[in-house]
C-alpha cells in the first residue's frame, strides 16, 4: 500500500501556476526588444529578452518541481502487518553430539539414519514453529559450548544446528556442564520463561559439575528442564558370527534424566524412533505455549529517493538544453557579424 507521510505538501505544486497567473495579469510596459541575431546583442548591457522560453523547457521545469514536491511529501510503501516477537519463551536447546549419536537406529522413509540426523530433522520443524521465542543452541560432548546465543533469528539457529558434526565437542558426555552453561545463559531472563531442553543418548561421563548439582542450580534459578533420552531399545546387528539382537541404548541413564526433569518442574521423554521424537517436541510445544502480547507493526519502505532522483535528472536535462541553445545562438551571432562590420553599419545608418 502506497502512502504519503506529508500529503498536505502537495499543495506546493500550484505555486508555478500562481506565478504564471500573476505574471500574465500584472501591468506590463511595452518596450522595443532587440532581436538576438543583431550584432549589438553581443555588446555588454544589452538585454536578451524577447526570446520566450520554449514550451518543452517550461514543461520540464514544471515536471521537475512536481517531482520535488512529491519527494518532500515522502511517499512510502507500507507492507503487510507483521507480529512482533515480544513475550515468548527463552528456550535453550542442549544437543548431545558425542560419537555415540552416530548409532544408526532411527528410520525415516524406510532409510536408516543416525541419531543426530534424526534430531536435526525433528528440530528443524520445532524451531520453525517457535516464532516469538528466543532460542539458543548448546552443543556438548566432553565440553559444552554455545553454538547460538538466545536470539529471535530462528533461521540462523537452524543453520548452526545443521552444521553441527559428531565429535566436535569431544568423545565423552558432560551432561552436568551443559546444563550449567544453559543456566548461566538463562538466569538473567524473566521468570517463568526459562526453559532448557536436554537431548542425549547416554550417561554423564565427563565434566566438572555433576548432573544432580546442575539440577539443584537449575531449580534455584527457575529453569525448567525437559530431558529426552534418544535411541532404540532393540536392533539387529550383523557380525562375523551372524546377526544378533542388541540394545543400542544400554548406556542411557533414564533414572538420571527423569530425576533432573521432575526436580525442576519439567518432564522426561523417551524417543525410541523418529515418530516418537516428533511427538515429544509436539508435547513440549503444548507444555510451553507461545504467549504473545499481540503487538503488530507494518514495515515501511521510503520511496522519496525515486522522485527526488528523477527531479535531479530533469534539472540536468534542463541545464544541458540551455547550454546547447546558448552555444547555438553564439555561433549564429558570430556568423551574422562576419557579414558586415559594426563600423560600416553605423556609418550607413548615419548617411541615410
Amino acid at each position: 500500500m502506497l502512502n504519503l507521510a506529508y500529503p498536505w505538501l502537495l499543495l506546493l505544486t500550484v505555486i508555478p501556476l500562481l506565478l504564471y497567473w500573476w505574471r500574465s495579469h500584472r501591468q506590463a510596459v511595452d518596450a522595443p526588444v532587440l532581436p538576438m541575431g543583431h550584432w549589438l546583442s553581443d555588446l555588454p548591457g544589452v538585454s536578451h529578452r524577447g526570446n520566450a522560453t520554449p514550451l518543452w523547457r517550461q514543461l520540464l521545469l514544471l515536471l521537475g518541481w512536481c517531482l520535488l514536491v512529491l519527494a518532500l511529501a515522502r511517499p512510502q510503501h507500507v507492507g503487510e502487518q507483521v507480529q512482533l516477537p515480544v513475550t515468548g519463551r527463552d528456550l535453550m536447546l542442549l544437543v548431545d553430539i558425542s560419537p555415540s549419536m552416530d548409532e544408526q537406529d532411527m528410520v525415516v522413509q524406510g532409510r536408516s539414519i543416525n541419531r543426530l540426523q534424526a534430531v536435526k530433522v525433528v528440530l528443524d520443524d520445532f524451531i520453525t514453529r517457535r516464532q516469538g521465542d528466543r532460542l539458543g543452541l548448546i552443543l556438548f560432548g566432553t565440553e559444552p559450548y554455545v553454538q547460538a546465543p538466545l536470539t529471535f533469528d530462528l533461521k540462523t539457529v537452524k543453520t548452526l544446528l545443521t552444521e553441527a558434526g559428531l565429535g566436535m565437542a569431544g568423545r565423552a558426555t558432560a551432561i552436568g556442564d551443559a546444563v550449567g552453561l544453559s543456566i548461566k545463559r538463562l538466569r538473567d531472563r524473566p521468570q517463568d520463561q526459562r526453559v532448557a531442553i536436554l537431548l542425549t543418548d547416554g550417561a554423564n561421563t565427563a565434566g566438572e559439575i555433576t548432573p544432580d548439582k546442575a539440577t539443584e542450580i537449575a531449580k534455584a534459578a527457575g529453569v525448567r528442564l525437559y530431558t529426552i533420552g534418544i535411541g532404540a531399545e532393540s536392533m539387529i546387528q550383523s557380525g562375523f558370527l551372524g546377526s544378533r539382537r542388541v540394545n543400542p541404548s544400554r548406556d542411557l541413564d533414564e533414572a538420571l534424566l527423569t530425576r533432573m526433569a521432575e526436580q525442576t518442574g519439567g518432564q522426561y521423554f523417551r524417543a525410541r524412533s523418529l515418530p516418537e521424537l516428533e511427538m515429544i517436541y509436539e508435547s513440549i510445544n503444548q507444555l510451553e505455549p507461545i504467549e504473545l502480547e499481540g503487538k503488530f507493526y507494518r514495515p515501511v519502505t521510503e520511496l522519496f529517493v525515486w522522485p527526488a532522483g528523477a527531479a535531479g535528472i530533469l534539472w540536468l536535462m534542463f541545464l544541458l538544453g540551455r547550454f546547447i541553445v546558448a552555444v547555438r545562438e553564439k555561433r549564429e551571432t558570430r556568423g551574422g557579424s562576419r557579414g558586415h562590420s559594426p563600423g560600416q553599419s553605423v556609418e550607413g545608418g548615419l548617411d541615410g
